[in-house]
Order: structure tokens, then sequence, then C-alpha cells
């Protein structure tokens, strides 16, 4: 999503040696919020509290360790922006969202349900990669909490901050997510694909399909579509990026309650090389 991934550039990785503190003075948390006083509050106070902080640098770190594509920050701050630019499409074509539906609340507080699964939904890679779902879990719960006091009250704060840990946990690779704000997330961090993301394996030489495929994505767009309410364009500079929607992308939008709603058309643009295809949609 192009206007969500400035915060990346081509520049070549040097490790970062400033203490800890000046490093997370760059977090800078970017959303439209078309005057949604609450997730304002939530975006506020997320981008301020030093655990969250810490958290999404860990995430980073332990990416880094494992020669993983980027977990820090920035990837949040996509995630969060493609979750609420897909919510807001649905809303549009009157998709049914499940905090409206379910709950009797509006679709802000289904922002704010998204918004928070995003945030939080990496928070276990501060523990382990794996099974870090599950360790997001027990972590975001008691934190959710506290960034959402005052914001609501009860019942509606645990309304919430349940469905926002039913996010967390959907968008692993069985999540099997059963809301529509649970499925916005889960595809949302799968869009996270375009080219910045892949340089730390990339730069470090490997050649494997994840970190090859990941390279030949140069743009995601996510617009309204014609045939369905959501329409995702993915660029590529090679075809070979065609595992990150075939494989990945497609794996995340089966079974959701997103599936039927989003189009996904991914174009070989350039001329650098062989064309083994022009156009793949799902």
């Amino acid at each position: 999503m192009s206007d969500s991934n400035d915060e990346r550039d081509d520049a070549p990785m040097e490790p970062d040696e400033r203490p800890l503190r000046e490093r997370l003075d760059d977090v800078r948390i970017r959303m439209p919020t078309r005057g949604n006083r609450k997730l304002e509050r939530l975006i506020e106070r997320a981008s301020a509290d030093p655990q969250v902080l810490a958290w999404w640098h860990m995430q980073q770190v332990g990416s880094e360790r494992l020669g993983m594509s980027d977990h820090s920050w920035v990837h949040i701050q996509i995630v969060a922006n493609i979750a609420l630019r897909m919510l807001r499409l649905a809303e549009r074509a009157g998709i049914p969202l499940s905090m409206v539906t379910d709950h009797g609340m509006s679709s802000r507080d289904s922002e704010v349900v998204v918004t928070a699964g995003a945030f939080l939904h990496d928070t276990g890679m501060s523990i382990h990669r794996a099974d870090h779902e599950a360790y997001s879990l027990f972590l975001a719960e008691r934190k959710l909490r506290e960034l959402l006091a005052g914001v609501y009250e009860e019942p509606e704060l645990t309304v919430v901050v349940s469905e926002s840990l039913h996010c967390i946990i959907g968008h692993r690779r069985r999540g099997q997510p059963y809301t529509l704000e649970a499925g916005v997330v889960r595809v949302a961090d799968a869009l996270d694909m375009a080219q910045g993301r892949s340089r730390i394996p990339v730069e470090r030489g490997e050649v494997g399909i994840h970190a090859i495929s990941a390279a030949a994505i140069d743009d995601v767009s996510i617009e309204k579509g014609e045939e369905r309410p959501i329409r995702v364009e993915i660029r590529m500079n090679n075809s070979a990026g065609i595992f990150q929607v075939d494989d990945l992308l497609a794996t995340k939008i089966r079974d959701t309650p997103l599936e039927g709603y989003i189009e996904v058309v991914a174009f070989v643009e350039g001329e650098t090389e062989k064309r083994l295809m022009r156009e793949f949609r799902i």
C-alpha cells in the first residue's frame, strides 16, 4: 500500500547502535482516524506506551535474529492502515460488521478492534516466534484494558478486548477467524508484502522462495472493487512474486468472513525478465 510504506527505503541496512530509548523515539504511528475519538485515544496511548514500544522493538530484534522480514513498528503501522482501509471499504459496501450485528455497537468500535488487534498481533514474538500468536494473547489482554481504560466501560470494555484478542489469534496460518474484523486483520498482515519488507533476508544473500518472492513485490494497493467490494492490486517485477500471492495471501483469505468480498489481481511489470505470466487472479 504505497502511502503506508513511506517509512521504508532502499538504502542498505546499517546496525543501529543507538541506546534503546533513542531508537524508540523514532516511532511515529500515523493513521487516518476520520474524527473517531476512541480510535485517536488508542493510537495516542499505544504509540506513547513504553511497554508497547519495547514489544515492537523486540519483535524486530527477533526477526533479525532469524533472518526474517520486517516485524518492527513500521510493519505494525502498515498492517493497521491496511486493515482500517479494508474495513471501511467493507462498511461502505454494506458488509455486516461483527461489532454492529453481534453487540449493537458501531462501525467506529470495529475500527478500534481492528487497530488494537493489528497493534498487538505480533507481541508474542518478543518471547518466541513459535506459537507467538498464542503468547500475544496473554501479553495483550491486560495491556488492552490499560490502553482502553476510560475509553470504554464495562461490559463494552470486555467485548472490545475480547474481539481484539480474536483478531490476534485469528491471524495465524490456521487461525479460522469468524468475525469480519479478525478476517480483515489476518489479510492485512499478509498484504504487507511490498519489497522493502524483505530487505533483511535478501541483504543476507538468502535465495529461498520466501525471500525471493517477497523481493519481487513492488507495490500493493487497496481500492474499491468493481466485481467485489475490495480490490487488491499487486505489482511485481518478477513472476516469482506469485508465491506470495498464491501460497501466502490466498491461504490467509480462505475460510475468513472476508472471502468472497475481496478480489486480488497480480501484475508482472517491466521488461527485465521473461514474462512467465501476465496476470493472476484469486
